[in-house]
């Protein structure tokens, strides 16, 4: 989730409104004969204010990742087996410093080593699921992703169903583990199948362009997904509750606790603003008051809880040399 300030901050430019999200790949495991292993992908959506528990998400993305490092080296073995030397530096180059190489990544070093004429066809001939050059990382389970979004505060929703083999028993079994919606719209509108799916185990309906960057005429361009207003409210009806309380969660650890990384956490994904020799706010209160606006609504700012939250970080002091608060700003 390390881009999200940077969206954030370009988006605001826009008049654009971010909700911050990560799609996690995960497998399912199947328990019977009726189901099958499949690689399932799960989008959690979260806050202004981010996830509680950033500390536990991080670790359980980090986890993640390290296994797209040894993922993304057994597809150059694999290539390299398949008569195609493509460099491993040259992957980590392309993916950036610190960033754990994806598909994406070894597609265009394909592309500049010129083994491949465009990006559909470096994964139509090698890298879909299943193919020549294909390796699985260590991805979770669903159910495990499920439960982590829940925790720290998110919504979870099932990724592109239509992608699945036998979509049914996914569903169930995600549902039973605390799935809140699924994707039924896509850019040429709203899958019927699907939707009636999401009607059978009362999930939300949501969509998506799942545009990653892969180039081809098989994948829709960014934003190419127009979604029916109600979906948004029906969305945001389940999801403010959800969020509300996490930002309640977040502010009650800082103001038990006011450190410097408390605070981090509750201004982790706004604007930065480096003050030195102090902040212009007095106290933590003064900083909730000037964020609360921003994250929730009116009726949800009259809650006893958070008044309460107030009154403790009247007592608290953030005006630290040299401290960096991110907030977000109209």
């Amino acid at each position: 989730m390390s881009g999200i300030p940077e969206a954030v901050e370009s988006a605001r430019k826009y008049g654009i409104k971010i909700i911050p999200g990560v799609e996690i790949s995960t497998i399912f495991s199947p328990r019977g004969d009726s189901e099958v292993e499949e690689p399932v992908h799960i989008l959690a959506y979260y806050s202004s204010i981010g996830p509680s528990r950033f500390e536990e998400l991080d670790k359980f993305l980090s986890n993640i990742r390290d296994g797209r490092f040894l993922r993304a080296q057994n597809i150059v073995l694999k290539l390299n087996k398949l008569k195609l030397p493509l460099k491993w530096e040259h992957v980590c180059r392309i993916a950036g410093k610190g960033v754990a190489p994806g598909r994406l990544h070894v597609a265009r070093a394909m592309l500049e080593a010129g083994y491949v004429e465009n990006l559909r066809q470096a994964f139509a001939r090698y890298l879909f699921d299943g193919g020549p050059a294909y390796s699985t990382g260590s991805e979770p389970l669903a159910e495990e992703a499920i439960k982590m979004i829940s925790h720290t505060g998110g919504v979870a929703v099932l990724a592109h169903p239509w992608a699945l083999k036998n979509p049914v028993p996914i569903v169930r079994r995600l549902k039973e583990a605390g799935l809140h919606g699924m994707e039924v719209y896509k850019s040429d509108g709203r899958l019927a199948a699907y939707s009636d799916l999401a009607d059978a185990y009362g999930l939300l309906k949501i969509g998506g362009s799942d545009y990653h960057g892969r180039g081809g005429h098989n994948e829709s361009e960014l934003g190419s997904v127009n979604l029916p207003v109600i979906v948004l409210h029906d969305f945001l009806k389940v999801a403010r509750p959800i969020w509300c309380n996490a930002i309640r969660e977040i502010l009650e650890c800082y103001a038990e606790e006011p450190s410097d990384s408390n605070l981090a956490t509750i201004t982790r994904f706004g604007r930065t603003w480096s003050f030195k020799g102090g902040s212009p706010f007095s106290c933590g209160q003064d900083l909730i008051d000037h964020c609360l606006p921003l994250w929730l609504s009116s009726q949800e700012m009259e809650n006893a809880e958070f008044e309460a939250i107030k009154l403790k970080l009247s007592n608290v002091s953030v005006s630290q040399g040299g401290i960096q608060v991110l907030i977000e700003t109209k």
